[in-house]
């Protein structure tokens, strides 16, 4: 057997897997094979291999296979290279051996493929006549083909640059709307744990301004007869000073405050000296940008904040997403502290009456749910039981042969099922008759596993459905209570407490064993459900024993 080791090496460059693989064919029985799909990857794997004959097909990706003959003759000069090309046109062969090529092989490859592959192997070189003529071809080709990729370079580097100026901006923009959003949700954080609400108006303006830099900010509230937009909070020495002389805003538009209330949109004025809808504020002589954002909850317009900049065109409509959620989130606030300013001005008796009611709903409404995931079980345990019935059935009337000792253990098991059936009252020959009497459709439809074990899924689901509704309703009552506990004193309670007999719980710690920082109804619970579980454990031990200890 020939040693593959030991035979020629033939690198066949190619981008068409069909003609790869037809030279694969022809050439595998007596030479090693190698491929590359385009010139690129064909001139490393020349270098690194060093082939004993190199096949270039001329229609190539990225470059002419002639082009790619002329790099591998400089690169392996003494490597015969042949180009393969269905290019019959005139002059096609010798631009190939001017471009450094020793053969050209036309396409499509016949019989004599294989002794033209030897002979070029062997050393046959095709002569190229008035050879200085091709190659100035060849050269004026090469010469075309350069022009064509320097002036496709340049358009792609116009193009890459064209596309560079426009990432640049959107990086831009996209750096400042996530800064913008970082602070949003930066402020929103800050205040949302505020539920004074004279507290909450007044940080929300002095972070708005401390983390965005700003010259203004102002939070306006409506009236009750929604007729004002109030300031309620302004910053620095013009918002107190407007305060003072109780500032307010008709809400209508000829203001943005009264604009974006109305339309519970944001407003925007990048040159406040041009915006008519703008009153112009004698307190903030040198506001020149200003966005007003409606303050909106549940589609009900709050009021609005104004921010207000000294710099021309400080915002952009992209900043309204940003600002807007900031706006969202502080709307909330503000409604959850008036929520507990009503809330705290309600009467004992009104919110104890509101509390009944709330429980009285919340119970009604968990005992409908619970009967709701309940009414499904009767009907599946019904269906499952005459599963069982027919089932029990066809089960009785098998009789293994007696004769086989390893069915004695079967006899006796259907003899037991026959037996405990009469003995409650159910008569497995009768059920057998009825079945019997079925139609067969109907008799596969009984006897279906995967009906029966849908039924007991339906009634496992709803049983857990029901346990998760239990959980749901004593969740609030296991909120912690912490607090410094004795240990040792709740231990010695709850064991006295149990009613177990004398000496089974053994208690065993230090004098100075400290106390613990904990909910002590929860850790009791704890204690308590570890000894019944231990005592539950040893109820056949004659003796048995149940040790509490502590180690420091």
């Amino acid at each position: 057997m020939t040693d593959p080791r030991k035979l020629p090496q033939i690198l066949y460059i190619e981008d068409s897997d069909e003609a790869r693989s037809l030279v694969r064919r022809l050439l595998s029985h007596k030479y090693v094979v190698l491929e590359a799909i385009d010139p690129l990857n064909g001139l490393q794997l020349a270098e690194e291999t060093q082939p004993s004959l190199i096949l270039v097909d001329y229609s190539l990706p990225h470059m002419t296979g002639n082009e790619a003959a002329t790099r591998l003759k400089k690169m392996l000069p003494d490597t015969p290279i042949v180009i393969v090309s269905g290019d019959l046109s005139v002059g096609a062969r010798e631009r190939a051996l001017a471009a450094g090529a020793v053969g050209f092989i036309s396409k499509p490859i016949d019989a004599d493929f294989i002794e033209l592959v030897d002979a070029y192997l062997n050393g046959k070189v095709e002569i190229l006549e008035d050879a200085e003529k091709y190659l100035q071809a060849y050269q004026q080709e090469l010469v075309e083909r350069l022009e064509g990729n320097i002036r496709q370079l340049s358009t792609t580097v116009e193009k890459n640059k064209h596309l560079l100026q426009q990432n640049e901006r959107m990086f831009s923009m996209l750096e400042r709307r996530h800064k913008l959003l970082e602070t949003a949700a930066r402020v929103g954080q800050m205040v949302t744990s505020i539920l004074a609400i004279d507290d909450l108006l007044k940080h929300t303006v002095n972070i708005i301004c401390s983390e965005f830099n700003l010259y203004y900010s102002g939070i306006f509230l409506v009236s009750e007869d929604e007729e004002w937009a109030v300031l309620r909070a302004g910053y620095a020495a013009a918002g107190r000073k407007m305060m003072s002389e109780n500032y307010r805003l008709h809400v209508d538009e000829k203001s943005m405050i009264g604009n974006s209330i109305i339309k519970q949109q944001a407003q925007i004025a990048l040159d406040v000296a041009g915006e008519e809808s703008r009153f112009m504020n004698p307190f903030l002589p040198n506001t020149r940008s200003e966005m007003a954002l409606p303050l909106i909850v549940q589609s009900h317009a709050l009021g609005a904040l104004t921010v207000q900049s000294d710099q021309l065109n400080a915002f952009t409509e992209e900043d309204v997403t940003s600002l807007q959620a900031m706006a969202d989130q502080i709307a909330i606030a503000i409604n959850n502290a008036q929520l507990m300013f009503k809330l705290e001005a309600a009467t004992a008796e009104i919110v104890r009456t509101k509390t009944f009611e709330a429980i009285a709903t919340a119970t009604g409404e968990a005992i409908h749910w619970v009967g709701n995931k309940a009414a499904p079980i009767p009907g599946s345990i019904k269906r499952v039981r005459e599963d069982m019935l027919y089932i029990l059935a066809l089960a009785a009337q098998f009789v293994p042969n007696d004769s086989d000792a390893e069915n004695a253990s079967l006899t006796g098991a259907v003899q037991t099922v026959r037996e405990e059936a009469q003995a409650i009252g159910i008569d497995l020959d009768q059920v057998l008759a009825e079945m019997s009497a079925m139609k067969k459709n109907r008799l596969q439809a009984l006897v279906s596993v995967e009906s029966l074990m849908e039924d007991l899924e339906i009634a496992e689901n709803s049983a857990v459905t029901i346990l998760s509704i239990k959980e749901g309703l004593i969740g609030p009552a296991r909120q912690r209570n912490d607090a410094v506990v004795s240990l040792s004193e709740m231990i010695a309670d709850t064991v006295a407490n149990m009613g177990l007999p004398d000496g089974v719980v053994e208690l065993d710690w230090a004098a100075d064993m400290p106390n613990a920082f904990v909910d002590a109804r929860q850790v009791e619970q704890v204690f308590n459900n570890l000894i019944k579980n231990s005592w539950e454990a040893m109820a056949k031990t004659t003796a048995p024993k149940i040790y509490v200890k502590w180690n420091a």
